[in-house]
């Protein structure tokens, strides 16, 4: 249960944070970055389709939000300096999500490739690790620090 919990919120302040600077950056509609994330499986298709495709990248969004949250969970009590250096465990863990997505997911789905911007790559990584990173490894300190927990 901890873990669902923790992953809608890491998946929702990710999304919402997504969102804002998509905004801030004269975006206009923000359905887009959820017809983004839907055409890494269904491709350039999922930008002509409607709603069922925004509500594609949503599922697609929280599942990875999910695998991520469960995939740290399950390291967290198996790598012992995760739960003394909660700040640094939680930036690492960031930046380590923005790795994976970036060098590994992206570019193995059918999404367009987009030019790396060293800009955007920053503010992607500092939004992982605010939004994601840090709940997580805050959240998992506090949940295996309770006694039966392990």
């Amino acid at each position: 249960m901890m873990i669902l919990a923790t992953g809608l919120l890491a998946g929702s302040l990710d999304g919402l944070a997504a969102i804002i600077q998509y905004s801030i950056n004269g975006g206009k509609n923000p359905a887009n970055i959820f017809k983004f994330i839907a055409s890494g499986v269904f491709g350039k298709e999922a930008f002509a389709g409607g709603n069922t495709m925004v509500l594609y990248g949503v599922l697609f969004h929280f599942l990875i939000a999910m695998l991520f949250t469960a995939f740290f969970f399950w390291i967290f009590p198996k790598i012992k300096w995760l739960g003394e250096n909660k700040v640094l465990s939680g930036i690492l863990y960031g930046i380590f999500i923005w790795a994976v997505m970036n060098l590994l997911v992206v570019p193995l789905s059918k999404t367009r490739p987009i030019p790396f911007d060293a800009g955007k790559a920053l503010v992607a990584a500092l939004i992982l690790i605010t939004c994601v990173g840090l709940p997580l490894s805050l959240i998992a300190n506090n949940y295996y620090r309770k006694p039966g927990t392990v």
